[in-house]
């Protein structure tokens, strides 16, 4: 349960103490008072200004910090706001927070609050709310690059074209069905108007549909490897990830579960899972199951590096790869590698990396996830289902219900709960 969305809140914006400089931002109607309270004034809006707090309850000094006015609306959050940046000591930070909280009416911010009124506020959409998670989660650069677009806006801008075209396009609709027979109708071709314009719509809408998903830009790439036992699957696995992840031995089925081990390889998120050997028959119940295993992770795997014989590739796609060449036959087919003397890894990686960039986001592009996909594809049956409609009534209503997906496609329209656990997955301050 959140408390009082009217309170005014606080809390440190910036990382951690100690640092060099501590942000702590206030929000809400107190700003400015609490902000006269600390400083014994209030400096121009937007202009950093240096004073000296003072605790109000007994006039002690508590740091040297520059200030911010920032009144609203037109903040982060939408409403009146006040910046202190304090040295980042963390006595300094304690005493700011506790004179912060002792005043009327203020109180520490939860998870997630600040951007939760930006939202409340109409500063950001449920899109760029999620891009701004995945940027604070972001740890590649391609992550960064894909959420940086989100939480700018760029797919709400393209969201707002399309509700745009909608809004035309249900416009004409009812003109046709309404005002038919009268003389100010503009042409009598309005009802094929209506249909390019939909057709139109629906293709950039599934050219959209299309884009990559942020569940694998975000956990990764996933790479199975996958082979029979001994085949060298977890030798290779170390060298990829570059360190000892899985344990290597000669002795067969040493591997009985599966192993994921995430890793960046040149700015891209992987995620590699070594897996049991596959083989026909096994008398170890225990080992059986981890060959069930590797035979889920193969179907849900986005890359498999097989290192087993040419004739039993899982996939068609998969990579062969012609381990253990070191001490192997080097003209077996696929391609010869060996983790222990390198020879061959340098043109797995780049494999790799080409294999990943079509699957995920390229340059200028952004990532949708699950949430997002599901509703640009009710979106989408909805245009579909109106240019299919030879009834233009039929299709006006399928116009209104695409409206409506684009609603809960921006958070206009959605359920308190889902917001609980976005906004709560926001760190203290943001």
């Amino acid at each position: 349960m959140r408390q009082g969305e009217g309170d005014t809140i606080f809390a440190l914006s910036s990382g951690a103490p100690p640092a060099g400089i501590a942000v702590v931002r206030i929000s809400g109607g107190q700003a400015r008072a609490a902000l006269a309270a600390l400083a014994r004034r209030v400096p121009p809006p937007r202009t950093a200004s240096l004073a000296l707090l003072k605790d109000p309850r007994d006039d002690n000094p508590l740091d040297r910090a520059l200030l911010l006015w920032l009144p609203g609306p037109h903040t982060v959050t939408g409403e009146d706001m006040a910046e202190l940046h304090c040295h980042g000591g963390r006595a300094v930070v304690a005493a700011v927070e506790d004179a912060l909280g002792a005043m009327p009416g203020l109180r520490r911010a939860e998870a997630g609050e600040f951007t939760r009124r930006a939202f409340a506020h109409g500063r950001m959409d449920l899109n760029a709310v999620e891009g701004l998670s995945d940027l604070l989660a972001a740890e590649t650069q391609s992550q960064r690059r894909a959420a940086l677009l989100m939480a700018e806006g760029h797919f709400s801008r393209r969201i707002d074209g399309w509700r745009d075209e909608l809004l035309t396009l249900s416009a004409m609709a009812e003109a046709a069905l309404d005002f038919s027979d009268e003389d100010d109708v503009p042409d009598t071709a309005i009802e094929a108007r209506i249909g390019k314009g939909i057709t139109a719509l629906a293709q950039d809408v599934a050219a959209i549909l299309a884009a990559p998903s942020a569940e694998r830009l975000r956990d990764g790439v996933r790479v199975v490897l996958a082979g029979p036992p001994n085949a060298g699957k977890s030798t290779l696995l170390n060298a990829l990830v570059g360190r000892e992840a899985a344990i290597v031995s000669d002795i067969a089925g040493t591997t009985r579960d599966r192993i994921e081990v995430p890793a960046a390889i040149g700015g891209t998120a992987f995620l590699f899972t070594d897996t049991a050997g596959l083989r026909g028959e096994t008398g170890d119940a225990i080992e059986a199951i981890g060959i069930d295993r590797a035979r889920a992770a193969l179907a849900a795997a986005d890359i498999i590096l097989w290192l087993g014989d040419a004739t039993g590739l899982p996939r068609a796609d998969a990579i062969l790869i012609a381990a253990q060449s070191d001490r192997a036959d080097k003209d077996r087919p696929g391609l010869s590698l060996s983790a222990r003397t390198g020879e061959g890894m340098p043109a797995l990686v780049d494999m790799l990396r080409s294999r990943a960039a079509a699957l995920l986001p390229g340059e200028g592009d952004y990532a949708l996830h699950a949430r997002q996909k599901q509703r640009v594809g009710q979106l989408l049956d909805h245009l579909d289902a109106a240019r299919a409609t030879p009834d233009l009534l039929v299709a006006a209503e399928e116009l209104r219900l695409a409206r409506a997906a684009i609603d809960a496609l921006t958070g206009q329209a959605g359920t308190e709960d889902m917001l609980d656990r976005l906004f709560s997955g926001f760190c203290i301050g943001k």
